[in-house]
């Protein structure tokens, strides 16, 4: 995709775009030299480029200070691709199916940065129920959600997320300790699925899987999340094999 050629009036609008493109389409930061290596723009343009979409929130830094993800504006245009006719669309099918068998909130998120996003969820219908509503950002230390991607990172890139994080106490249960948190994901990297047993809502528990595309990498989570006071987190794991049947439905439709 060499457009360090294109003569044409709208090519500065083209590259921005193109630049959009592959960070949105990687599954983990980039950085601008391999932005680049897909784009083949001269080494000044392309960090001009990018430099002026950090500027204007279309992408924002890594903790590593190197790499790119989206910005606050470009997920802002995701989310609005994703909300678009959302009760039609085929994951939302599947979102209620796990509903049906859970009777609790369910959640579909995608990694946002140093946190999780929520695009898309069915509500339960008790009325004791916790909002959290679509759009919202959750941490990645203190969220079943969160510790499912965290284990889906390499070990290399999970250290850099240690030495740099911010790891908030959102309750008394919240991990912030790194050498626990690292404990943590080698745990969940074993059994397959991340839990949240108060750590980010004070009694609320939480359990999420991974959710991966047709290429087989990681994407996003699909989790459930309810008051303890309705099940507890024990009770709770006998839906793991229904989160992940509906993560396998999900990878065909994100």
């Amino acid at each position: 995709m060499d457009q360090s050629s294109d003569p044409s009036p709208a090519a500065p609008s083209l590259r921005n775009l193109h630049i959009l493109e592959v960070v949105a389409t990687e599954a983990r930061p980039i950085t601008a030299t391999e932005i680049n290596a897909v784009l083949g723009l001269p080494k000044p343009t392309i960090h001009r480029l990018v430099s002026n979409l950090e500027l204007e929130g279309y992408l924002s830094r890594h903790l590593d200070g190197r790499a790119y993800l989206p910005g606050p504006k470009l997920r802002e245009m995701m989310l609005g691709v994703m909300r678009a006719g959302q009760h039609q669309l085929p994951r939302r099918e599947v979102l209620m199916r796990l509903h049906e068998k859970v009777g609790e909130t369910c959640n579909l998120s995608i990694p946002d940065g140093d946190a999780m996003i929520y695009v898309d969820r069915v509500e339960t219908q008790w009325p004791l129920r916790i909002a959290l509503k679509v759009g919202s950002r959750v941490p990645l230390h203190a969220t079943s959600a969160g510790k499912a991607a965290l284990a889906q990172m390499h070990e290399p890139e999970l250290l850099r997320y240690l030495a740099k994080a911010r790891l908030v106490a959102h309750t008394s249960q919240s991990i912030t300790d790194p050498e626990a948190l690292r404990a943590e994901i080698a745990a969940i990297r074993e059994r397959g699925y991340s839990t949240d047993s108060e750590e980010f809502v004070s009694g609320m528990i939480a359990i999420a899987v991974p959710v991966r595309d047709r290429s087989g990498r990681f994407c996003a989570t699909v989790s459930f999340h309810a008051p303890m006071q309705r099940l507890t987190l024990e009770a709770g794991r006998r839906y793991v094999p229904d989160l992940q049947k509906a993560a396998e439905e999900l990878a065909d439709l994100i």
